[in-house]
């Protein structure tokens, strides 16, 4: 606790925590980061004092130093961050950097483009600018994945998450609601390159790593046009426009918390999950958008947010 005291908010990079949970026989990394804050709060009254402490992936080493200036020549952006990652290799950061559709080196007689901010400043900027998302996510132990790519809502769901089925459910809570004014229409305006003039592009909500989980879709209730786009090319803005359509594709939220020891393993964020026992509107696969771990002395316990695009499931079963 000394040690917390002296170096938390201090020596935040020297400060390493990783917590590990083993479930089943398997361990498994749950943070991998630093500490950034810590706090006491005395008892009163007879009670115990409390000692908190804060701290942030190892995202939060990327944001201390701000770099702005350092050139990148005939650097497409996949390039210019696997170089900005490679700094951070001694902390067991491993890239996994996807090649982006517009990546595309630029004419170092037009433009050179140069860094700006702190390095997980600009890669999450390059990130929004292709479309994409950036991440880091505890891998094996004293290591995490460093992932710049588009949000993948695909591949093999986890065990589904029982609602209402006596000695199945696995689940102690799980509410769903349905937004009908949640989706919008995005426009991108393109410049003609002839007569200069605007040009405005609907997109869909059409998206091959981001297939539809819900049948019924509720139809877009407004247009919303995306700024900044008609000085770039088709395929940047087409980007952008795609990038929109899915954070503001999901209508179906759903919130809940489970006990990990009777789900049997670890939720995990950013993959699919079946719902079994909901109803025919609310059963089928989703999306884990976020997952919370709450562990206390001989419980473990984990709350969770679930989203789709709409109602019904697109699979006549999820795998148990």
């Amino acid at each position: 606790m000394t040690t917390f005291l002296l170096a938390g908010g201090v020596l935040p990079a020297n400060l390493r925590v990783v917590l590990i949970a083993t479930i089943n026989g398997t361990p498994e990394v749950l943070v991998d980061g630093v500490v950034t804050k810590t706090r006491i709060s005395s008892g009163s009254g007879g009670s115990t004092s409390t000692f908190t402490v804060t701290g942030e992936d190892l995202t939060a080493l990327m944001d201390f130093v701000d770099t702005s200036g350092i050139p990148y020549p005939a650097m497409p952006p996949e390039a210019r961050v696997e170089l900005i990652l490679a700094k951070y290799a001694l902390f067991g950061v491993v890239p996994r950097v996807i090649p982006s559709l517009n990546g595309v080196p630029p004419n170092p007689l037009d433009i050179i483009p140069r860094h700006q901010g702190s390095d997980h400043w600009y890669i999450s900027k390059l990130a929004s600018d292709a479309g994409y998302v950036f991440y880091l996510e505890p891998g094996p132990p004293l290591t995490s994945i460093a992932y710049w790519g588009p949000e993948i809502r695909a591949g093999v769901p986890q065990p589904a998450l029982n609602v209402d089925m006596d000695a199945e459910t696995n689940v102690e809570s799980l509410n769903f609601d349905f937004q009908n004014d949640a989706r919008v229409l995005p426009i991108v305006m393109i410049q003609d390159p002839i007569f200069k003039l605007p040009i405005p592009v609907p997109l869909p909500d059409i998206n091959p790593l981001s297939p539809p989980l819900g049948l019924i879709e509720p139809i877009p209730q407004r247009i919303e046009k995306i700024p900044s786009t008609a000085k770039l090319t088709m395929g940047e803005a087409i980007l952008r426009g795609l990038s929109k359509t899915t954070h503001h594709a999901d209508a179906v939220s759903g919130t809940g918390s489970l006990d990990v020891l009777r789900y049997g393993r670890t939720l995990k964020a950013r993959r699919l999950v079946g719902v079994r026992g909901a109803g025919e509107a609310f059963d089928g696969l989703y999306f884990v958008k976020s997952v919370t771990h709450n562990i206390k002395r001989g419980e473990y316990k984990q709350d969770f947010t679930l989203v789709r695009n709409g109602l019904v499931s697109t699979v006549p079963r999820v795998p148990s």
